[in-house]
């Protein structure tokens, strides 16, 4: 079976929705999430509200990443699967990107940022 199924992504959408109700949040590159939250027009001190509104708007078909999924190499998560999704958002009025991992009730914010094409996209 190829992974994540729709149901280890809704799964996974779910355990981000509580983690960011329980304000349990963390930005592995918080120079670079806030550049882009400039790019998106949000300020980074409403984060919570603004991954409570997208993570409704995201669901198991928006998932842009690996099968299986890539592991992260970032010293914090390091090993960790990495959840991307890709939407047009209501919130941000553009298609968007956003990828993070899961672990103990923690959401580990990875990238939030505009979709940018890649080269050979």
């Amino acid at each position: 079976m190829e992974r994540p199924s729709g149901k280890e992504l809704y799964n996974k959408i779910k355990q981000a929705k509580e983690a960011v109700s329980n304000n349990l949040i963390h930005i592995i590159d918080p120079a670079v999430v806030a550049a882009d939250a400039i790019e998106l027009g949000y300020q980074a001190v409403n984060l919570k509200n603004v991954l409570s509104d997208i993570l409704e708007e995201i669901g198991p078909n928006h998932y842009a990443g690996y099968r299986p999924p890539q592991k992260s190499y970032k010293s914090e998560i390091l090993g960790l699967e990495l959840f991307a999704f890709r939407w047009v958002s209501k919130r941000f009025g553009c298609e968007s990107y956003m990828k993070f991992s899961i672990m103990q009730g923690r959401m580990y914010l990875v990238s939030l940022h505009p979709h940018r094409v890649k080269k050979g996209e």
